[in-house]
C-alpha cells in the first residue's frame, strides 16, 4: 500500500499537464504591455506627423497670403495667428486633426528676409512654429518600471518662401 501510495505521488510529480498554462500566465503581463507600447507609439507618431503636416500647411497659406513686398515696405504677419492655429488644428471641414491628448499650446508666425543672389533680394521667408504639448495614456505602466513619462512638450517649425497673392 505504501508502495502504490509512492508510485502515485511519483507520477503526480512527473506529469507536465499544466506547465504551458503556467509558462503562459507569466509571460502574457509583459505581452500585452509590449502591444500596448507598440500602439501608442504608433498613436503618437501619426499624432506627430498630422502636427508637422498642419505646420506645413500653415506656412504654405502664410506664404501665399503675405504679401511679397512684406521686406520693402515692413508689416507684421501677427494677425494671422488665429488662423494659422487653426490650420495646424483642424481639416477644411473644421474636424480635430489630432486626438484629444494633443493639445496645441501656441502657433508663432514669423518673416525674414534673406539677402542674397537671388531674383527678389532680399527675399522673404515665413516661418511658423507651433508649440505643442503630448499626453501619455498609458504613462501608468511606465510609472510601473519606475519611467515617468505622462506629458510631453515639443516645437514644430516649417519655412516657406513668400510669393505674396
Amino acid at each position: 500500500m505504501t508502495r502504490s501510495r509512492n508510485s502515485r505521488i511519483r507520477n503526480f510529480l512527473n506529469r507536465e499537464d499544466g506547465s504551458v498554462l503556467v509558462e503562459f500566465a507569466l509571460v502574457m503581463p509583459l505581452m500585452l504591455a509590449v502591444f500596448a507600447v507598440t500602439v501608442e507609439s504608433a498613436k503618437m507618431m501619426k499624432s506627430y506627423q498630422a502636427a508637422v503636416a498642419g505646420v506645413r500647411d500653415a506656412a504654405r497659406y502664410m506664404a501665399r497670403t503675405t504679401p511679397s513686398n512684406i521686406c520693402d515696405t515692413g508689416g507684421s504677419v501677427a494677425d494671422l495667428t488665429a488662423t494659422l492655429k487653426d490650420i495646424v488644428e483642424n481639416d477644411l471641414g473644421g474636424n480635430a486633426l489630432m486626438p484629444s491628448s494633443v493639445t496645441v499650446n501656441y502657433v508663432t508666425p514669423s518673416y525674414s528676409c534673406v539677402i542674397g543672389s537671388y531674383r527678389v533680394s532680399p527675399a522673404p521667408v515665413g516661418t511658423v512654429t507651433a508649440n505643442m504639448t503630448l499626453q501619455f495614456p498609458l504613462s501608468g505602466i511606465l510609472d510601473l518600471f519606475g519611467g515617468s513619462l505622462s506629458t510631453q512638450t515639443t516645437t514644430i517649425t516649417d519655412q516657406a518662401r513668400i510669393f505674396g497673392q
